[in-house]
């Protein structure tokens, strides 16, 4: 063998051990080099996941306190407002009457009609609203959700939370009772007032 072809080989030889020093894979088959996650990382993986489920719960609580806290609240001021402007309209008082053991509410006073016009008038015998095809689409009772709590039902001062019923009157010149109510579902409240000299119902949040 010459002198040159000699440096070759001892080039390629070198250049071979090499390669085997630095591969991750070395050409012998009796060791490999595998790549895997260590405990470590996976407990670190673990825990960064629990630490986002736990941060999101609250949020996720709270949210299924807030919609029927919401549709509560919803219901008591669409009510009130059919229960004002019906009273005006029609010239009648009406009324919202609160049942606070079944969690109920609803709007009297103003009646069933069997004219042509499907005007609204007032039913003797029960008292209840009954409404004509033109007036389907109003709300005149709710109930509310078992996780609604009524804190507070106060009428022209009085106190009526552990009451069989509340009346609330509205009254054919836009004034009505004072109205005190507090819902709450969870660690959420809300409160529903009504302005005596207008009618009107306003709602705050609490917290």
């Amino acid at each position: 063998m010459q002198v040159g072809q000699i440096s070759n080989v001892d080039s390629r030889g070198r250049w071979k051990r090499s390669l085997e020093r630095i591969s991750c894979f070395p050409v012998t088959t009796s060791q490999r080099c595998e790549a895997a996650f260590t405990l470590l990382e996976l407990m670190m993986v673990v825990a960064i996941i629990g630490l986002m489920m736990t941060m999101g719960v609250p949020a996720i609580l709270r949210t299924m306190h807030q919609e029927p806290l919401r549709r509560a609240v919803n219901d008591v001021m669409t009510i009130c407002s059919h229960a004002r402007a019906q009273a005006i309209l029609h010239g009648v008082t009406t009324s919202v009457v609160f049942h606070p053991r079944s969690r109920e509410i609803e709007l009297v006073g103003v009646a069933d009609t069997n004219s042509v016009d499907g005007a609204i008038s007032s039913d003797d015998s029960t008292g209840k609203t009954k409404t004509s095809s033109a007036d389907t689409s109003s709300l005149n009772s709710a109930q509310f959700a078992d996780s609604i709590n009524i804190d507070m039902l106060d009428v022209n001062l009085l106190e009526y939370k552990d009451a069989p019923e509340a009346r609330v009157r509205f009254f054919p010149n836009g004034t009505s009772d004072e109205l005190t109510l507090i819902l709450n579902s969870g660690d959420q409240y809300r409160e529903i007032s009504l302005e005596v000299t207008t009618g009107l119902a306003s709602l705050q949040v609490i917290r």
